[in-house]
């Protein structure tokens, strides 16, 4: 049998925005199908960038466009951005399966299955692009996920706590006020594709939550004072809210972590505000 984790760094690397796709599509048929072996010739190595098309051109995130609801180009430019999000999303579950080796089963399976859902996102957010005269690629955008993937590549702990529960988590606490706003403005297309998104990301962080409490188990950890510690590692003076509550505590978050979230948010914007007054004082 072909390995699963040479199968999924196929789909990582892999440039050409369709066959990433088709490629995404069939290595997940090969897996349900029995096909594919936990075996592999290899050890994972690190992936500094995976494979992309040439376009989108990537900047810095100040950099990307600025996205306004009330213009078709705002509409665009917003779609863009989500689109971008859900590709480099493919990637991040592909680069789970393949990264991380010695895990029951049933975690490969939740990430493949991640992964198909992510490829449908990208495809129905493409298909919305081009129904409004653009197509991906046509915007600048940032790399800030793949980023964090790169950091996080030495432990799946720490990828499980800080990519689904903390950079995909934001899409749990915006994208309800992106729905409400389009459909008040009448656009039940691009409002119809964001429900589908906000469901089955919701999935998607339960998925990290459900394997980032099994390792602190599997470790001895508490996973309410680990996920604590984490962010206040790699996120400290970064943390901004509103949280939506019941959206992340449908997808495994505790009131602790919520807790601990918030009480974040108010120390960066306290850090922020006094940093600013600082910058005034000083002028």
């Amino acid at each position: 049998m072909d390995s699963l984790f040479d199968s999924a760094k196929c789909c990582v690397m892999v440039c050409d925005t369709e066959k990433k796709l088709r490629l995404t599509q069939q290595t997940a048929d090969a897996w349900q199908a029995g096909l594919l072996s936990l075996r592999s010739s290899s050890n994972p190595e690190p992936i500094m960038l995976p494979g992309r098309p040439v376009k989108p051109e990537l900047v810095m995130p100040g950099e990307v466009p600025k996205r306004r609801f009330g213009t078709q180009a705002g509409l665009v430019a917003l779609i863009h951005a989500v689109t971008h999000i859900e590709f480099n999303a493919i990637n991040l579950a592909w680069d789970a399966v393949y990264r991380f080796r010695n895990l029951p089963q049933q975690f490969y399976s939740d990430w493949i299955q991640v992964a198909v859902e992510e490829a449908y996102h990208f495809q129905l957010l493409r298909s919305r692009l081009n129904e409004l005269g653009s197509d991906y690629g046509d915007f600048p955008a940032h790399n800030g996920l793949w980023d964090m993937a790169v950091r996080t590549a030495s432990d799946p702990l720490v990828r499980m706590a800080l990519v689904p529960r903390v950079l995909e988590a934001r899409g749990l606490d915006v994208t309800p006020g992106m729905i409400k706003r389009l459909r008040q403005a009448g656009d039940d297309k691009t409002t119809a594709i964001l429900e589908i998104i906000l469901r089955d990301e919701i999935g998607h962080v339960a998925i990290g939550s459900r394997w980032f409490r099994f390792l602190c188990q599997q470790r001895g950890l508490d996973a309410e004072q680990t996920f604590g510690h984490l962010i206040s590692e790699h996120f400290s003076g970064q943390i901004t809210g509103p949280f939506h509550h019941e959206a992340r505590q449908q997808a495994g978050f505790s009131p602790a972590e919520l807790q601990t979230l918030e009480n974040m948010r108010a120390q960066s914007f306290h850090s922020n505000s006094c940093d600013h007054s600082q910058t005034g004082n000083e002028r």
